[in-house]
């Protein structure tokens, strides 16, 4: 399958970002790549973050791979439509939940939502994420410090807490984290520190849940062709995203997604605080 080697330069004035304004747009799945299967026959996923990118696919290969899902987005309507008519399409139940994951009560509305309309919860993954680019760490102001934390670490913390509860022996939670978690970013300093904090928050937890049987991993993705790049970075940037890693080139959300339906099967059931990296070959510190 052919993937992109470049990218038009393009700029979204939005932040995360629209899925159906990227041009070329994200390849999110792959018949070669994400087979129909069993390995998640009638789970139930909560995915933040699932209407689009690596969220968008994950939906996907979730259903392909026999799992309801519930899609929580902020409001990119178009998108998370899409998504829950392809993930429909392959005979699987979507559900949307519209809302801001800053806010601990919503958190906990859509993890109720979820229980009403499937009754259990298997699998949370906490996907989303925003991202500000500033050449300064005097550059970052308090809004913008507070919005990427709330949304990328507070979010997570929140649904966590709120679905733990319903959460049993085989069952499992995934982290998107980062590259930059690891290597840093020079110009992305506060969302590099979010992405450190998941991944701690990763190993951290992990150890408090395994003896009840309860996984929780990570997928810490290098530069991935989503919405979030043409809304974060300028135009010159964009032309050359992805190419100074050893493949040289951005991944696609697909090449994502098999990672976290390995993470949330049973064939990773001796496996619980590691981290998948998906990064094009690029050595990570730590």
């Amino acid at each position: 399958m052919f993937f992109p080697t470049s990218f038009p330069k393009q700029h979204q004035n939005y932040q995360p970002g629209f899925e159906k304004e990227m041009i070329p747009n994200p390849i999110y799945d792959n018949p070669l790549y994400n087979k129909s299967n069993d390995k998640l026959k009638d789970k139930v996923a909560i995915i933040s973050g699932g209407d689009s990118g690596i969220g968008r696919a994950v939906s996907i290969a979730f259903a392909k791979s026999g799992c309801d899902i519930s899609i929580i987005y902020y409001n990119e309507d178009e998108d998370a439509l899409f998504t829950k008519n392809k993930v429909e399409a392959e005979g699987r139940k979507c559900l949307l939940i519209k809302g801001d994951i800053k806010d601990s009560k919503f958190c906990k509305n859509a993890i109720e939502n979820t229980l009403t309309e499937y009754k259990k919860i298997n699998i949370l993954v906490n996907n989303s994420a925003v991202q500000y680019v500033q050449d300064s760490l005097l550059d970052i102001d308090e809004e913008q410090f507070d919005k990427t934390f709330k949304t990328n670490v507070y979010g997570a913390f929140y649904l966590t807490k709120a679905a733990l509860p319903y959460l049993k022996c085989g069952d499992s939670i995934i982290n998107t984290t980062s590259v930059v978690a690891y290597n840093g970013h020079e110009t992305l300093i506060d969302y590099s520190m979010t992405k450190g904090a998941l991944t701690t928050f990763t190993r951290s937890l992990s150890m408090q849940l395994a003896k009840k049987g309860i996984r929780v991993n990570a997928v810490a993705p290098g530069p991935i062709w989503t919405p979030l790049i043409p809304s974060s970075f300028d135009e010159q940037k964009i032309s050359k995203f992805g190419s100074n890693n050893p493949m040289e080139r951005a991944g696609q959300p697909v090449e994502c997604s098999g990672a976290y339906v390995f993470l949330a099967s049973d064939e990773a059931s001796f496996i619980t605080g590691q981290t998948i990296h998906i990064n094009g070959g690029e050595i990570v510190n730590g």
